[in-house]
């Protein structure tokens, strides 16, 4: 079945990074865009960026946009998203999911929290 789980979460300043990493399983990576998304607890989901198969397309949301970068390594069958200049509300858990197109998504790991505060 579909595994992905996500680490990398802390706490961090504002201004600060963090790099998030998704570990896939069971089910062939390098086929699916990829996506993450974040929720913050008693909202619905918000959609953040997403990656093509190859790597060389990818997405963000206005939020991010600028400061988060996305990527992927099919050989390693492991998604990436670098955080950069880190705002309190980034504050959330952010999911690994499996793409089934641009701004769409089916499976998801269980999350990482991200907390940016001073």
């Amino acid at each position: 079945q579909v595994q992905l789980v996500e680490s990398g979460g802390g706490l961090v300043q504002p201004g600060g990074s963090l790099r998030l990493s998704c570990a896939a399983s069971g089910f062939t990576f390098s086929s699916y865009y990829m996506t993450w998304v974040r929720q913050v607890p008693g909202k619905g989901p918000e959609w953040v960026s997403a990656i093509n198969t190859g790597g060389n397309s990818v997405r963000y949301a206005d939020s991010v946009k600028g400061r988060f970068s996305i990527s992927r390594d099919n050989a390693k069958n492991t998604l990436y998203l670098q955080m950069n200049s880190l705002k309190p509300e980034d504050t959330a858990v952010y999911y690994c999911a499996r793409g089934t197109g641009w701004g769409r998504y089916d499976d998801r790991g269980q999350g990482t929290r991200v907390t940016v505060s001073s």
